[in-house]
């Protein structure tokens, strides 16, 4: 379709939309050429995402044009602490996911089997459109990973960018190479999970390994314009022991540079791991005390009410430049290349002259085709 104009050749909803990344085999099935889980599919198979299928000898999405619900939420809540600070952002997902993690907080909608579920349909031109008129700085691509619905994704960024539009994408970083460029290069912001620093989580917990994510996160930050953030999910005993958190936090530092902001947020349970308690509050602070010592220079905690942990102070001279209460700007002082006031060191980020003001609210918007 024609993501500019919303074209009338867009697909209907329930309508599959002809998939990226694929080739056939000479065995008979096709290979998904979208993540290193390289599903190889008969026809009327999916792959482990659900929303990618074989149809008529071809790879198809089968959620493109139709998601789970729209939202437009604080753009802290990404969680994205330096990409234009309390403004609102469009936001929206689909349903399935190509990773299978046991503490999932959105299994409803990660691991969804029903389309059913996927009740609103838009198209990427329509998405666009009620995002700049209901005074959305950007759209997100969250929920759900985005990866697994990235044609839809990138013809709704390419739309949004049409209108002035920032593109957001919330993601595991789970993806090979040649789609990530395509996927990257469309996107203004990212914040990319890093859900531990150990192949044996990802194997155990996630049905995934950690080096592609790695390396995700190594591409995005050296090799595109896509302001990058990174979150880890701390659960108690599986991934917050101090060498893993030293060894994580020292791989940031030294592979991405120190400016990178790394956001730490308490797990509550959910989905196969109910029976792990929520992480505490001490927990939290001793990562954070960790990455910043091993030269992080914005650390921030989640899930959690700690002032402290939301300011953001400049690199240069200590001082506070950005204070939070929870989703809230509650101080602002930058100036409008984002500089100190005090000193003038930039600070690393995507900032206006002004803060945003939508605090910690959340709209659900229907939106109509």
């Amino acid at each position: 379709m024609n993501a500019t104009t919303g074209d009338s050749n867009a697909p209907r909803p329930g309508e599959a939309h002809p998939a990226r990344w694929w080739h056939r085999l000479a065995d008979g099935r096709v290979q998904c050429d979208l993540c290193p889980r390289e599903c190889r599919l008969y026809e009327g198979q999916r792959g482990l995402c659900f929303v990618r299928a074989r149809q008529d000898d071809a790879m198809v999405l089968t959620t493109y044009g139709r998601s789970s619900g729209f939202c437009i939420d604080p753009i802290e809540k990404k969680p994205l602490n330096h990409f234009y600070p309390g403004t609102p952002v469009f936001s929206f997902g689909t349903a399935g996911c190509n990773l299978a993690c046991k503490f999932c907080q959105n299994w409803d909608i990660s691991r969804s089997r029903e389309m059913d579920r996927l009740q609103d349909a838009a198209s990427p031109a329509r998405i666009a459109e009620v995002a700049r008129t209901s005074g959305c700085r950007s759209v997100a691509f969250t929920y759900n990973d985005p990866v697994i619905f990235a044609e839809y994704a990138m013809d709704t960024a390419d739309a949004c960018h049409a209108l002035g539009l920032g593109t957001v994408a919330v993601t595991a970083g789970y993806l090979h190479a040649a789609p990530r460029r395509d996927f990257f290069a469309r996107m203004d912001a990212a914040n990319i999970d890093l859900k531990a620093f150990s192949d044996d989580f990802y194997v155990r917990q996630t049905g995934s390994h950690l080096a592609p994510v790695l390396d995700t996160l190594r591409y995005v930050h050296h090799e595109t314009d896509c302001w990058l953030e990174i979150t880890t999910l701390l659960i108690p005993g599986l991934n917050d022991g101090d060498a893993e958190l030293d060894a994580m936090t020292r791989w940031i530092a030294e592979q991405l540079g120190s400016d990178v902001p790394l956001h730490f947020t308490a797990f509550h349970p959910a989905y196969k791991l109910t029976g792990t308690g929520r992480t505490p509050a001490a927990t939290l602070r001793r990562a954070r005390r960790m990455a910043r010592a091993n030269g992080l220079a914005h650390v921030y905690l989640g899930n959690v009410r700690d002032p402290e942990s939301g300011t953001t102070a400049c690199t240069g001279c200590g001082a506070v430049l950005i204070e939070r209460d929870w989703h809230v700007v509650t101080r602002y002082a930058l100036g409008p290349d984002g500089a100190c006031g005090v000193c003038g060191t930039r600070l690393a980020g995507r900032f206006a002259a002004e803060s945003g003001h939508f605090g910690r609210q959340r709209i659900p918007v229907r939106v109509a085709v």
